[in-house]
């Protein structure tokens, strides 16, 4: 069965006034949000895609979107399962394919080119490949506390700490899950907020799997769609720009592999973000918009 999340859980989202629109990406109705919108020198509309992770959704590049939005269009999606996108609440029904295909559906049916991806957590797993196999949408990569799980991975032992809460809690409350993942407090009504796509168990499915959907193996499935993208990555010519938070215990590790895969990352500035956790947006998301700004700038 498919479920959407109530309207009116959404009403007291703190400085997040975006009218959410909604493309079907195959029975699904994905939500995101847009603002900006301006022409380079060639023409050309430059275009953030704005992806994120488990489990937030849309809400966490808020502190973002408006000095993107000042260089161009920016457009926020909310993963299926996530934010006010359509959800299953049958688990077996969340695939590594079924979200990538439903990315992929999303950029296809906005015609979104000359692309900007700006990605964290799942947002890289699931960007990145798409951008890998269609280099000729997306101009630029900015991967932040993210990576290619091809299988051959050894996963950190705070992952596994993290998965094991994530699918087994009995009462699971993702407010305090990001509070756990920031640097920084967060203010009441934040952590709220990330509570609010989420009313109760049921609309809980899809970030529950997000975990057992990463391969432990290279026989797993996604295994292969991963393993790909990082041999198209090997020999990426755009430009990317790889950008971490120095306190991340889950991905920091991952940063400079991952640097030095893509071709083109070793030609940008080697920054850390210092003040940071894994939900690196919440902790330094103008610093980071400002990085991403000058990174279009100069390329």
């Amino acid at each position: 069965m498919v479920i959407s999340p109530p309207a009116e859980r959404f009403e007291d989202v703190p400085n997040f006034d975006y009218e959410p629109q909604y493309v079907d990406v195959g029975g699904l109705e994905m939500a995101y949000v847009e603002t900006g919108g301006s022409a380079d020198e060639s023409g050309d509309e430059e275009t953030f895609l704005c992806l994120h992770g488990e489990p937030s959704w849309s809400f966490l590049y808020r502190k973002m979107m408006p000095i993107l939005a000042e260089r161009g269009r920016v457009v926020v999606p909310d993963l299926i399962g996530c934010g006010r996108s359509d959800r299953y609440e049958d688990r077996d029904e969340y695939t590594v394919e079924m979200h990538y295909d439903a990315v992929r559906t999303f950029v296809e049916a906005l015609e979104l080119t000359n692309i900007t991806l700006v990605c964290q957590d799942w947002g890289g797993l699931l960007g990145l490949p798409l951008a890998a196999s269609q280099p000729e949408r997306f101009a630029r990569l900015v991967p932040m506390n993210t990576g290619l799980p091809d299988g051959t991975q050894e996963m950190a032992e705070t992952w596994h700490a993290f998965a094991d809460v994530i699918a087994t809690a009995e009462d699971l409350d993702i407010g305090e899950i990001v509070q756990n993942g920031c640097y920084r407090d967060l203010p009441a009504d934040v952590v709220d907020a990330y509570r609010a796509p989420f009313p109760d168990e049921r609309y809980m499915a899809g970030v529950r799997t997000f975990p057992d959907l990463v391969p432990q193996s290279p026989d797993d499935p996604g295994a292969e769609l991963f393993a790909d993208a990082r041999e198209r990555l090997a020999e990426w010519e755009n430009p990317a720009f790889v950008l971490f938070a120095k306190h991340d215990p889950i991905t920091a590790d991952t940063r400079d592999p991952l640097r030095n895969h893509i071709p083109t990352a070793s030609e940008q500035p080697d920054v850390w973000i210092d003040e940071a956790a894994h939900f690196l947006q919440e902790d330094a998301g103008e610093e980071i918009a400002e990085h991403i700004v000058d990174f279009v700038d100069r390329t």
